[in-house]
């Protein structure tokens, strides 16, 4: 990666936000420097829907940019070089940058792009474009221009300073974690549910996690594997509390008293009513879960409507009409995927019944649900239990 003067970041939703925007920007420019804090010291401005981050002394610009492409709300980042307000040193840099990116990734064509900040330059953008456009093909070898799909754009902004970019990253998109509310995540040891919290925490939603753990029959390090994944998903959903619920109790009583055709579904109810209850003291409004119509038995449509009505908050399914081979490709994207495939079970995936009830009544489901007498202290001891560890 080619070293940066000043890294400029755009952003897509947020400029549509109206009376709204400045909110939104707070609020991005805020995640921007806690992502950075400890990468080193950076000065982080606004000007006209862009966010500047200058590195001040010695700031690692390599590791700040991979800090930057994890931040919901940025688009697009871009790696700029600063010159002297003049012709000459504006097209010497475009020139650098411009055979920089042949020799990296190769290109052919090429065209130039203005934008005129400070009015007292002497050169309005189209003269810009086109004297600087002349330079680079004088100077350049085996170059034409294309204006319409270019191998290479040069970027060219006039203010305090030029400023000459050709490097553009792709950002996170989205919007700034923390403008949207908060919801509680079902987070499991398997593929789906990381993926569901990173999508709805995309959508600017801070996300907290609650983890069902059935000790002895699941391991400790199917505990320490779930808060690897939530160290993952925090690099982009910032810092996330997760609860551990001790759930042995209520898994073997629903085992011992309910019928076995059920069991799938009671559990999940269950696990449904005991994250509503975190959620509330918490302050989120949403439970967030990474189920998909149809991957497993408990997931049909009769099953989801017979979990969803053991709560009364909204429950958000980002996964739902994804197949399995769309959510393994997210979770390779954001990292997760390694550790979601460790083989340590979750209470999910014991005491599973060999022939599950795959499309429940609610009616039966309830029904079934009344075999439990002590539910309510379950549940109780379950939530006053639980083990809150703070991560990120």
């Amino acid at each position: 990666m080619k070293k940066a003067d000043v890294i400029l970041l755009k952003y897509g939703e947020i400029a549509l936000k109206g009376l709204n925007k400045p909110m939104f920007e707070r609020k991005l420019i805020d995640n921007i420097r806690l992502a950075l804090a400890d990468v080193g010291e950076f000065s982080v401005r606004k000007a006209q829907s862009t966010i500047y981050v200058e590195p001040l002394g010695d700031a690692d610009t390599d590791a700040a940019v991979q800090r930057l492409k994890k931040v919901f709300g940025i688009s697009n980042i871009c790696l700029m070089t600063k010159c002297e307000k003049n012709i000459d040193a504006i097209a010497a840099a475009a020139i650098e940058c411009v055979k920089s990116d042949m020799e990296e990734r190769g290109g052919k064509t090429f065209k130039v792009e203005s934008m005129r900040e400070d009015k007292t330059f002497p050169m309005r953008s189209p003269e810009i474009c086109r004297v600087i456009g002349g330079m680079v093909l004088k100077n350049v070898d085996g170059l034409k221009v294309d204006v319409h799909n270019p191998d290479i754009q040069v970027n060219i902004e006039i203010r305090g300073d030029a400023l000459v970019y050709t490097d553009k990253i792709r950002g996170a998109g989205g919007m700034p974690v923390g403008t949207n509310g908060k919801a509680a995540l079902l987070l499991s040891g398997g593929i789906d549910s990381p993926v569901a919290g990173y999508m709805i925490s995309k959508r600017g939603v801070t996300v907290d996690a609650v983890h069902f753990h059935s000790h002895p029959y699941t391991s400790d390090r199917a505990k320490e594997k779930v808060i690897d994944l939530a160290k993952i998903i925090s690099e982009y959903c910032g810092k996330i509390k997760l609860h551990i619920v001790p759930f042995t109790d209520i898994q073997l009583s629903i085992i011992d008293k309910c019928p076995e055709r059920h069991l799938t579904i009671i559990m999940r109810r269950y696990m449904m009513r005991i994250a509503e209850r975190i959620a509330e003291k918490s302050g989120a409004r949403a439970l967030i879960t990474g189920e998909s119509i149809g991957q497993v038995a408990s997931q049909t449509l009769e099953g989801l409507c017979a979990s969803d009505a053991a709560v009364s908050m909204p429950v958000f399914r980002p996964c739902i009409g994804m197949d399995k081979e769309e959510i393994v490709t997210i979770s390779k994207q954001i990292g997760t995927y390694e550790t979601s495939i460790l083989p340590y079970e979750d209470c999910c995936t014991i005491f599973v019944p060999k022939h599950p009830k795959t499309r429940p009544s609610l009616e039966e489901v309830v029904e079934a649900e009344k075999a439990l007498t002590n539910a309510e202290e379950l549940m109780s001891d379950a939530v006053e239990n639980t083990e809150v560890i703070e991560i990120g």
